[in-house]
């Protein structure tokens, strides 16, 4: 019999993301949430975050809203 999935039992709302570094470990987390849960509305706080410089903060932002991963 096949296994139900936990967020088939008991569904998830909205996954929202913070973190250290936005160019490491905050984009590559979210990557990999919305490979497993594409479904699940994903949310990164933008203001939660930096990169390891200005602009690669911005870049790894912009390379989430490409990848259907809402930046508030």
């Amino acid at each position: 019999m096949p296994k139900i999935a936990e967020n088939e039992k008991n569904p998830i709302g909205q996954i929202t993301l913070i973190g250290l570094c936005t160019d490491i470990c905050v984009i590559s987390n979210a990557m990999l949430v919305k490979a497993f849960l594409p479904e699940v509305p994903l949310v990164t706080e933008e203001a939660c975050c930096a990169g390891v410089t200005p602009e690669s903060h911005v870049r790894a932002l912009e390379a989430m809203k490409v990848c259907q991963i809402a930046v508030r």
